[in-house]
């Protein structure tokens, strides 16, 4: 949809400039007092020293305004109040109503993105830990494909290293028809922990499996087989745990650490060749500069341990390099755990010295905070263990169907099944994405399965009432329209919310802060319920009715995208 910020910003800009002899941002936001007012003479005053209303009033009369707005006043000390008028609206809307996109355009400078996220590791079921990183880079991928970048996800799943030769051992003692039923059946915990205990009990298995770990890492056939049936069992799982929780994550977006074995050796030459390389007790590690440990001691990133064997840094290095060199990504979103927050930008800092992170590429850690319980502690189980996601998501759908049931009885049963399934899984997103992402959260489902508040169901329930709207008319609205009667205060607010949409999307999409457009679609919802019951629409008339049902329309479809680039269905009916 039109941005109206932008097109007001490209009006008073050259005017500011024109009084300041300066390039000066307008400063132009959303205010009580009228539609957007801009606060920029007041700072303006106190740079080239003057009085911020009389600057106000001379960028007023500058600045071409009569066809955008019907009232422009200086008020106050300075600040300029800007009302569009309704014609503009009308027409501003009725061309989003008419465009698939809704008038917002594809990104003018497409890139190549590669999001890196979920990373469970293969022969461990995957858990509550798990939930922010797939359900925040899903959300990323979603939203920026949509905005027309080549997005390449990346599933960095870990598959490799000294547990593996426990695994594959026990493996080998319990059967391999009875190693692969065990986890075809989705019980990896059962075997890892079995394999564990056997590991910490028995000093001769505990042998083996180091062994098993140098066969593996030396590449021996059998060994490698018996890997490879743990870590394609361990996928198999992944793919029902990413189905039931609607992520777009394939089979074909595994890129497990053990893909980046054969560049190992070649990233620590490069780095040796490059002079970054110094060896530390034995082991040859990289120092990048300005981190150290609370000693004030450098802090290094181990590239080969002195057994000559790779540490997961040299996985990490191997990894952005690949991404940059063989990928040809420009933007790397990492989206991991705020603990990871320092390990990463020393990853980054030494891919920037190696000559691998150059601009126009950057990285970014799209960090997160973690799920608590209502203890404030991280959240887990009575018993003390990891929540199982496959358990917490099931939870889920069966309280939303309860709900169902209740609310809307008429339903069948497939629709009731669907539906909540989109209630259930719907909630458990959007209680995450509606977060500040780089804060910890408490995880209720009551709180996040109740129609009212800024929760998912009460936001899939107004596009639903909506989608009743036009099941009783009996017909959707004509989306040809030249321009909508925009006469009302409640159609104004729902006007201007409507025509914000775009640049929410355009920020979200730069900051990966989804809670604001999670905001922005409470803030649209609620604007709706107002309209809907101040302006009545089946009751209303000729050209009135047709421009209120367009605002419906589109008020349900730009929930319905707004909902679908966080991941979350929108029922027709619930």
């Amino acid at each position: 949809m039109a941005n109206l910020e932008e097109m007001l910003h490209q009006r008073l800009a050259p005017a500011f400039q024109s009084v300041a002899g300066i390039p000066v941002d307008p400063a132009i936001r959303r205010s009580q007092r009228a539609h957007f007012q801009s606060d920029a003479a007041l700072s303006l005053g106190r740079t080239i020293g003057g009085n911020p209303r009389e600057i106000a009033n001379q960028v007023v009369a500058g600045a071409q305004l009569d066809d955008l707005c019907s009232s422009v006043e200086v008020s106050g000390p300075g600040f300029i109040n800007l009302t569009v008028s309704d014609s503009v609206l009308g027409r501003l809307l009725a061309v989003a109503s008419g465009d698939e996109r809704l008038g917002i355009p594809r990104a003018e400078v497409p890139e190549r993105i590669v999001v890196d996220y979920s990373a469970p590791n293969a022969a461990k079921e995957m858990h509550v830990g798990h939930l922010r990183s797939t359900i925040i880079g899903d959300a990323a991928v979603r939203l920026l494909e949509w905005q027309g970048h080549t997005v390449i996800r990346q599933n960095h799943i870990g598959e490799w290293g000294t547990p593996f030769g426990m695994l594959v051992e026990h493996l080998l003692d319990i059967g391999e028809a009875e190693a692969a039923h065990e986890l075809s059946v989705g019980d990896l915990n059962g075997f890892y922990q079995a394999a564990r205990r056997k590991f910490d009990a028995d000093a001769e298995f505990k042998d083996r499996a180091r062994k098993r770990v140098v066969l593996l890492q030396s590449g021996d056939e059998t060994t490698l087989r018996l890997w490879r049936t743990l870590v394609d069992e361990s996928k198999k799982y992944f793919m029902a745990v990413y189905g039931l929780l609607g992520v777009r994550l394939t089979e074909t977006d595994y890129a497990g650490e053990s893909s980046y074995n054969d560049q190992l050796q070649e990233v620590t030459d490069e780095l040796d060749g490059c002079g970054l390389l110094q060896e530390s007790e034995g082991a040859l590690c990289v120092f990048p500069e300005g981190y150290t440990n609370r000693q004030g001691d450098p802090l290094p990133i181990i590239v080969r341990k002195g057994d000559g064997g790779f540490g997961y840094g040299a996985t990490d290095l191997a990894t952005i390099r690949h991404r940059l060199h063989q990928l040809h990504a420009t933007r790397l979103l990492y989206v991991v755990g705020l603990p990871q927050s320092q390990h990463l930008e020393m990853i980054y800092a030494v891919a920037r010295d190696a000559g691998w992170l150059v601009p126009p590429a950057r990285a970014e850690h799209v960090g997160h905070g973690s799920i608590l319980g209502d203890d404030g502690k991280m959240l887990r189980t009575r018993a003390g263990a990891s929540v199982k996601l496959v358990d917490l998501l099931e939870e889920a759908v069966s309280r939303a169907a309860a709900v169902i049931v209740v609310k809307n009885p008429q339903l069948d049963d497939a629709t009731r099944s669907a539906v909540a399934n989109a209630v259930g899984i719907g909630a458990v997103k959007y209680a995450d994405l509606s977060t500040d992402r780089l804060k910890d959260y408490v995880f209720d489902y009551d709180r996040m399965l109740s129609f009212d508040g800024n929760t998912a169901p009460y936001l899939q329930y107004a596009r639903a009432r909506i989608c009743s709207i036009f099941r009783r008319l009996g017909a959707e609205p004509s989306r040809d329209i030249s321009v909508l009667v925009v006469t009302e205060p409640a159609e104004r607010a729902l006007a201007l919310e409507l025509l914000a949409f775009g640049s929410v999307v355009t920020s979200v999409a730069e900051t990966l802060e989804f809670h604001k457009l999670a905001t922005y679609l409470y803030s649209l919802a609620s604007a709706f319920t107002t309209f809907y019951e101040k302006c009545p629409v089946l009751r209303s008339e000729g050209e009135t009715r047709q421009s209120r049902l367009v605002l419906c329309d589109l008020t349900a479809r730009t929930l319905e995208l707004g909902l679908g680039l966080l991941g979350i269905e929108s029922p027709d009916q619930m």
